[in-house]
């Protein structure tokens, strides 16, 4: 008996931590056990080919947001040239709805909905040894021979700390993302997730996790991204793993934590204070700063508390802080999340990740979006069209502020060209508002631009700007210096841009300064237009942005 565990990623750095946990509960048939995972972005022929050249006797899917309609058209064909194999859906994206799901999607002989460990083990069972019916296994709903529908309701949520470690052999996650669990369920009730309707939050034993997140550090490995939906809602166990990853650290292991800034303690900021920078990084949801939105959408969140701890936290210099906004919320209308957006812009994160609003299956925005008229696409991610305070055309103005944001902001080339351009314009906003239209009115949005075109077109951006409006003190001059210095941050560039000060007058007062300073040829030596001479030294980089290090010389 083989039963074939597939996983469609959304991409290829992408590990499914789902399917490796029910694998590694279901250990004792791990020889009728495999593993495949896949992308969407991969020929559906190349993973039908790989599925039927395994000779399944049984296929289980994972279903999320990203793959659901892939997954159904890829079932559809596998079907036909697997007619015996039964298929058997899991995952959000079916386990709300499982009934009607199975109805639409004949392909597939059940679901497993909700925690699927202890469910599969049961269903591996049943086609292994006989030894477990469908009919007596909790937590699947399931298609009769004569196709009526059996609902056996939902299973108990689970002891945590009874999942295997999936990670003891690290060859299957080669230049991939680890994903880490310390704790599931969440103790708030955010009205667009569905982690609030499974208020049963629960830990993973705290000696247990030390021990896992020790085989990281040992391994070396890049990146550990806990996937913890509050990790900092009980403090006991955060200050235990945040003093472990302190005490421990090797010097390489980055861990990423998804946080509630505003529930943060003093000992906990007071310990952060003193990481390496880069040990940690955070990830804080703050979604809106309208009052009326946070409260619609059920969330507890204190915007001075939180803007305070970040500031703190950013004064540490340490710990990348990246912070949401969601578009298209309740109560939220065009000006409003202009407001959201300043007065987040303003805390100055390493990344603002501006997203809309996805109505999720299961959710309660789904049971509400009659009464805020929320329209959404029919497809995943289910994402929104309009509300009844913002419209499909706010929507594509807010999209060009995003991909704006994006390349110019989260990107983190351009941190001294933004600080000198935004004095430009009335607010960051603005900024990133206008200059999205920019890129639609010259036709540039539909084009793939390399990374020195992007400060062209800012250039040439300002550049209009200048010639349509009181600026004040920016000058194109001013905004062609600072992009200089943003690209020789980076690195040492082979070709010179055609808006740089011209550095062939000191060229042989820099050669001289080199030789008499024993300057590296790995350095760069730069000429400014207002008269500053800087050395970008590329051996010595800022440990947290890894900007090359600068100081001001005379030649």
């Amino acid at each position: 008996m083989k039963i074939l565990l597939a996983a469609c990623n959304a991409k290829y750095i992408h590990s499914n931590l789902a399917v490796f946990n029910l694998k590694a509960y279901a250990r004792e048939y791990d020889s009728h056990i495999i593993l495949r995972e896949y992308t969407i972005n991969q020929q559906k022929d190349d993973i039908l080919k790989d599925i039927y050249r395994s000779h399944p006797d049984v296929v289980c899917v994972s279903c999320y947001i990203w793959n659901i309609t892939f997954v159904r058209e890829l079932m559809q064909d596998l079907r036909k040239i697997l007619p015996e194999v039964p298929f058997w859906a899991g995952g959000p994206e079916v386990s709300y709805d499982a009934e009607e799901f199975l109805k639409k999607n004949p392909a597939f002989a059940g679901v497993m909905v909700g925690e699927g460990e202890e469910t599969f083990l049961e269903l591996v069972k049943h086609y292994v040894d006989g030894t477990v019916s469908l009919e007596e296994t909790t937590g699947l709903v399931y298609h009769k021979p004569d196709g009526t529908v059996i609902n056996n309701g939902w299973r108990q949520t689970m002891d945590l700390s009874k999942v295997p470690f999936v990670y003891e052999d690290l060859k299957d996650f080669e230049n991939r993302i680890i994903y880490y669990e310390s704790s599931r369920g969440c103790p708030f009730s955010c009205s667009y997730c569905l982690s609030s309707v499974d208020k049963k939050l629960r830990f993973r034993a705290l000696e247990l996790v030390k021990k896992e997140l020790q085989f990281f550090l040992d391994h070396k490995v890049p990146q550990v991204k806990f996937v913890d939906r509050t990790f900092n809602c009980r403090h006991d166990h955060a200050m235990t793993i945040w003093q472990y990853i302190k005490e421990h650290d090797n010097g390489i292991t980055n861990f990423h934590f998804e946080i509630s800034a505003d529930l943060l303690r003093e000992n906990e900021l007071e310990l952060m204070s003193t990481m390496r920078p880069g040990l940690i990084q955070l990830e804080i949801g703050v979604q809106s700063t309208n009052p009326d939105t946070i409260r619609a959408i059920h969330r507890t969140m204190n915007f001075g508390k939180l803007a305070e701890i970040v500031d703190r936290i950013h004064s540490f210099q340490n710990i990348h802080q990246h912070l949401d906004l969601i578009a298209g919320l309740p109560y939220e209308d065009y000006d409003s999340f202009h407001r959201s957006f300043n007065e987040v812009y303003a805390l100055r994160p390493q990344q603002l990740q501006l997203g809309f609003l996805k109505v999720l299956k299961g959710s309660h925005m789904q049971e509400m979006t009659k009464a805020y008229g929320i329209v959404h696409k029919e497809l995943e991610p289910y994402e929104v069209l309009g509300t009844r305070w913002l419209l499909y055309e706010d929507i594509l103005r807010l999209k060009m502020v995003e991909s704006m944001v994006e390349v110019y902001y989260n990107s983190g080339q351009f941190q001294n060209t933004l600080l000198c351009v935004e004095p430009m314009f009335g607010d960051a906003f603005t900024l990133y508002e206008k200059l999205g239209q920019f890129y639609e009115k010259k036709g540039y949005s539909e084009i793939s631009h390399s990374r020195m075109r992007r400060y062209e077109i800012l250039l040439e951006f300002v550049k209009e700007e200048l010639r349509n409006a009181n600026t004040g003190r920016v000058t194109w001059e001013k905004v062609a210096d600072s992009i200089i210095y943003d690209l020789y941050l980076r690195e040492n560039l082979k070709s010179h841009p055609s808006f740089e000060y011209d550095q062939k007058p000191y060229e042989k007062a820099i050669w001289e300064y080199r030789r008499q300073e024993k300057i590296p040829k790995t350095a760069h030596i730069e000429v400014f237009r207002d008269g500053r001479i800087l050395l970008f030294d590329y051996e010595n980089r800022d440990p947290l942005l890894h900007n090359a290090a600068v100081k001001e010389i005379r030649i």
